[in-house]
């Protein structure tokens, strides 16, 4: 039983590693502070989940849902965009709903990447970009996020012979894991990079809502010229505390979203409709639970932050999204220093490497826990490990 080359070029997903080493601890009778995956612990809005039940017993959404999504739904996502970004989408032909943003994203991979077509893939970064392109055919070229620039990909790096044979480039900001933001001028960079060169450009931005004391991540959509290059992927999981709900969006050029559609409705058939309706409450009705929500992000981070700095740590405060990236101690590898972590302490704190060759030297830690929590989980780094050096 021969595995197909695709799936024997795959590495294990990072997150599936990250949930057996928390089920081994446990198994061991560790009382494990899971600061690891980026999983809302908070719940769902009621306003969302009283439309859920109401809209489950309506016989009429137990049947097959539309393989683009309900107009309502696709309505409501360009109400949400406009009234955040005044970006004005035609909701037919500019909007497609998902399974969950990752579903999209593994899935634009096969609608542009021939056998060895290459996709310009950010490092560190979310591991689907580049899954998504191997199991396409196609080869990631590692566009380096490195902390002298902020955390953006140097264009100019790029050889102009990769650039050339590129079709897609993935973005993602506010970034996971590093929690880097990226300004217009940058944006406008990356667009006249890929009008030049004809690539499609894939932005991902699932924490824009998730930002703290006044700062509004922008939109890829909102920048001039954009609609023209690419599409930006975004999912109700953060902003809405809805993860295990799956249901997202892809938005902008009207071409990629129809090639997007034809992949999807070969492959899925659609979401649960009653998950759309509930959805579409969430986008249309009260926001201020999201002021709420950062407000709860922002206690956590000041403990997180805090906590490190007594220990040593120097951090950089991130202007958004649910994570802290932070340096590994001298004398330290990425994996041997969680791994240490886990043994000594019982927290669970992501390898940088994980997300990349170079997320090498560096950790995340994921906010979506307790305050108690967290404030146990430094107490025991204190306690266990005491000061670094760095």
């Amino acid at each position: 039983m021969e595995e197909a080359q695709r799936i024997q070029s795959l590495p294990p997903y990072l997150f599936a590693r990250v949930d057996e080493k928390i089920a081994n601890a446990k198994a061991k009778g560790v009382d494990v502070i899971s600061l690891g995956i980026g999983d809302p612990d908070l719940p769902t809005p009621d306003h969302i989940i009283d439309e859920l039940v109401k809209a489950v017993r309506n016989p009429e959404n137990h049947r097959y849902p539309s393989y683009v999504g309900m107009l309502e739904f696709r309505q409501a996502v360009a109400e949400w965009y406009k009234r955040r970004s005044n970006i004005v989408l035609d909701p037919k032909k500019e909007v497609m709903t998902l399974i969950g943003s990752k579903e999209g994203i593994a899935h634009i991979a096969l609608c542009y990447l021939n056998q060895g077509d290459i996709a310009l893939v950010p490092d560190p970064g979310y591991p689907v970009y580049g899954i998504g392109t191997l199991l396409a055919g196609g080869v990631p070229y590692t566009m380096p996020l490195r902390a002298e620039n902020g955390f953006l990909p140097d264009l100019e790096a790029i050889p102009e012979e990769i650039a050339q044979k590129a079709k897609l480039m993935f973005l993602n900001y506010p970034n996971n894991p590093t929690g880097a933001v990226a300004d217009k001028t940058f944006y406008l960079k990356a667009i006249a990079f890929a009008k030049k060169y004809d690539i499609i450009i894939c932005h991902d931005g699932p924490y824009s809502e998730i930002a703290f004391k006044g700062f509004k991540p922008l939109s890829f959509l909102e920048i001039p010229g954009a609609m023209e290059v690419g599409i930006e992927f975004h999912s109700m999981s953060k902003t809405y505390n809805m993860t295990g709900w799956r249901i997202g969006w892809a938005a902008g050029n009207a071409r990629v979203i129809e090639a997007l559609g034809r992949i999807k409705s070969n492959i899925d058939s659609g979401v649960f409709q009653a998950i759309q309706e509930a959805a579409i409450v969430g986008l249309l009705g009260n926001q201020e639970i999201i002021a709420e929500l950062c407000k709860i992000y922002q206690e956590r981070q000041d403990i997180v932050i805090e906590g490190l700095t007594a220990l040593g740590w120097s951090v950089e405060r991130p202007k958004a999204t649910i994570y802290v990236w932070a340096k590994v101690p001298k004398g330290y590898t990425s994996t041997s220093f969680c791994e240490l972590v886990l043994e000594k302490t019982g927290v669970v704190v992501t390898p940088g490497n994980g997300y990349g060759e170079y997320g090498e030297g560096y950790f995340r830690i994921s906010l979506t826990i307790s305050t108690e929590r967290l404030r146990e989980a430094l107490a025991r780094i204190k306690d266990s490990l005491g000061n670094f050096e760095f």
